[in-house]
């Protein structure tokens, strides 16, 4: 029997392995020593925690086991998931919890714009569960959520949103809240799309983006690739390509790492290095912004990139 292991094969391509082979191409998966850091002091992250437990909330940073979670909560930051904690889609690099969603929570605009009040957040963070059972996709929800963290704070606000089947009007409707950065991550390459997204489609995902900067040309679009999926850096090159050719200002890379044994394997590790090399490569292919390194993740110190969507 085999199972659905990844291993470099030195050309950049996924194979799979058997379970013996899977046991013994573990010590190659450990984490190598840059990205071993201490664990930070929990104390500073108490007064958030609290927060997002007294009203109800989900972040994106417990949901999704950010391995930055600490430092983001003890700087009193996070990046709120609404619509539920249960996502439709099986993607197989994501952590957050599968299944049949619960009903959608018409109090949760004003819980969240309470939140990022008492927070005293500057700049605001919102992304979601994918889903796919509501007939919008959750895009006025996202939208009322928008409206009423503006109105409770006057932050600037950033979405990273689903592809809502890329529905023109589902997208339209986000954007009619005026967010000052619209969000959505590629992940990954187009030859690994099924692979780490499964129910996903890369030309779908660029053309989310796309319908926004013809919707709302002054806001500001941003996207992320997951690195380390076995991905080769032509590919990495030739997506940010794709980006740039629609126009895409805001990028973030970070290292993919494996939220459990159940989740895809890690193919490779990128030392920092690479990461500052591809940022370099991204910088000169006209990307406002560029955040790589390995604990980048796609709202990681956000409100500093988005101070660019502020001057603009």
């Amino acid at each position: 029997m085999s199972t659905l292991r990844a291993s470099d094969d030195g050309a950049g391509l996924l194979k799979v392995l058997t379970p013996d082979q899977v046991a013994d191409d573990a010590p190659r998966r450990r984490l190598p020593s840059w990205l071993k850091r201490p664990i930070p002091a929990s104390r500073g992250t108490y007064f958030t925690q609290d927060l997002i437990a007294e009203l109800g909330l989900e972040t994106i940073c417990e949901s999704g086991k950010c391995p930055n979670r600490s430092e983001c909560w003890t700087r009193r930051t996070a990046t709120f998931m609404v619509l539920g904690e249960t996502c439709t889609r099986p993607c197989g690099f994501c952590a957050v919890k599968r299944g049949k969603p619960e009903a959608v929570a018409l109090d949760e605009p004003d819980r969240l714009a309470e939140a990022c009040a008492r927070l005293g957040l500057k700049h605001v963070v919102i992304t979601s569960v994918t889903r796919d059972d509501l007939p919008d996709g959750g895009a006025d929800h996202f939208r009322r959520c928008i409206l009423a963290v503006r109105a409770k704070t006057g932050a600037t606000i950033e979405v990273l949103t689903p592809d809502f089947d890329g529905n023109t009007q589902a997208i339209d409707t986000v954007l009619a809240g005026e967010p000052e950065v619209f969000n959505h991550n590629l992940e990954t390459v187009a030859r690994l799309q099924q692979y780490v997204r499964r129910k996903s489609q890369y030309a779908v995902t660029l053309g989310v983006r796309e319908l926004a900067m013809k919707s709302a040309p002054k806001v500001k679009t941003k996207s992320g690739l997951m690195l380390g999926l076995g991905e080769t850096t032509e590919e990495v090159l030739e997506t940010l390509a794709d980006l740039r050719s629609i126009q895409v200002d805001f990028l973030t890379l970070g290292q993919y790492l494996q939220p459990s044994l159940k989740h895809l394997p890690v193919a490779r590790y990128l030392p920092p290095e690479e990461f500052d090399e591809l940022g370099r490569m991204a910088r000169s292919m006209g990307f406002l912004e560029v955040a790589s390194a390995p604990f980048v993740r796609s709202s990681y110190h956000a409100d500093e990139m988005a101070a660019h969507a502020v001057e603009g």
